[in-house]
């Protein structure tokens, strides 16, 4: 028996038009990859994907943290703050609070430079959200530095204080996180 192809190529031809045009109906989209460590989103890089146990995990949903794409100030070393003998009183170490932590740093009465503020006023990739990371968040920066590349130095800030003269920096060579006087230099990278 010959097949008929004035039937079925016309077949053919609507069954492919109506998958196509199903592909393109209002409200219905095409699946979306999620973010990945390295990749480019959000005028950044993504840093880290939010597990399970992280603060602001959230079951079936993509959250993370997003880096700048170089570090900032050219890649020079900065102090934390203009303001190095004061207790901000307030700065976290976990994830989720390096936004907060700078805030309340460039919050401070005089505060006019320094890494934090820094991070404040970068606009950069389309955002102007970009803060200093938290002890812990500049930790996952650490971790996935291959990935995210770019880095000029061995020694960052972080947003987190510790005690009035101190503040949690990363050595990005050992892996070591230590506390060292808020006037010294270091490297800078925006979240």
């Amino acid at each position: 028996m010959k097949l008929n192809t004035k039937i079925i190529l016309p077949i053919l031809l609507i069954s492919t038009l109506l998958i196509l045009l199903v592909g393109c109906l209002p409200g219905l989209t095409p699946p979306v990859t999620p973010p990945e460590v390295g990749g480019s989103y959000g005028g950044g890089i993504v840093a880290y994907i939010l597990q399970s146990g992280d603060p602001g995990y959230i079951s079936g949903q993509t959250h993370g943290l997003v880096a700048a794409t170089t570090d900032q100030n050219g890649g020079a070393t900065i102090a934390w703050s203009n303001i190095t003998n004061t207790l901000v009183g307030t700065t976290g170490t976990a994830i989720g609070t390096g936004q907060t932590n700078t805030i309340a740093i460039v919050g401070q009465g005089g505060c006019t430079s320094g890494a934090a503020y820094l991070c404040d006023h970068l606009a950069e990739g389309g955002y102007n959200d970009w803060y200093l990371p938290s002890k812990d968040e500049l930790n996952k920066l650490y971790l996935n530095q291959v990935a995210i590349g770019g880095f000029a130095g061995y020694n960052y800030w972080s947003s987190s204080e510790d005690g009035a003269n101190y503040a949690w920096y990363q050595n990005f060579y050992y892996g070591d996180q230590y506390d060292y006087y808020k006037d010294y230099g270091r490297r800078v990278r925006a979240f």
